[in-house]
């Protein structure tokens, strides 16, 4: 387990999940534009959402998420089309996009993030170790950041949850 994680920590501690990324601006940047965010994870498997909601006062702006690990979870909780599974697979630019489509629809949200990658240890669907889809949806469109992160898969969906955080604090500030 890795230290942070390490569940003998004294009470009162702060979350280790919001002390590895800045979940904490990201919910002041939503509450001062009075602004809600939700989730569609695969690769992180809730890890973003749990994170955001380590932060004190965030029951305002994150209205829930959805944990779409199963590729059939896509097309049934998330949205994604069937047509794009078939063709593109479950780690493209065009899933994250539809994540992030649903978890906005689905949930009510101002924002949606969707995040679907590969964490290894070995490829997926012809995708290599460390490709991730980060789909931001709001009101304005869609965005789509591919990223190629490294490391274990512990490091890999921490840098996506870091990743989302940061593009999604940079969109709602107007960056």
């Amino acid at each position: 387990m890795p230290p942070e994680l390490d569940s003998t920590r004294t009470p009162g501690s702060s979350d280790p999940l919001t002390s590895l990324v800045p979940a904490a601006e990201l919910v002041h940047a939503l509450k001062d534009a009075g602004q809600t965010v939700a989730t569609a994870e695969s690769l992180t498997a809730g890890l973003l959402a749990a994170t955001i909601a380590g932060i004190p006062g965030a029951s305002a702006v994150l209205r829930g998420g959805l944990i779409v690990y199963a590729t059939e979870l896509k097309h049934d909780l998330a949205g994604v089309s069937a047509d794009t599974l078939a063709t593109d697979g479950p780690v493209a630019a065009s899933t994250a996009e539809q994540l992030a489509v649903g978890a906005r629809r689905t949930c009510g949200a101002d924002w949606g993030i969707g995040l679907t990658g590969v964490a290894g240890p070995d490829p997926q669907d012809g995708r290599e170790v460390g490709t991730v889809f980060l789909g931001i949806a709001g009101v304005q469109g869609t965005e789509v950041i591919r990223l190629k992160l490294s490391g274990d898969r512990w490091t890999i969906r921490v840098g996506a949850v870091r990743a989302a955080v940061a593009e999604l604090v940079r969109t709602v500030r107007g960056g």
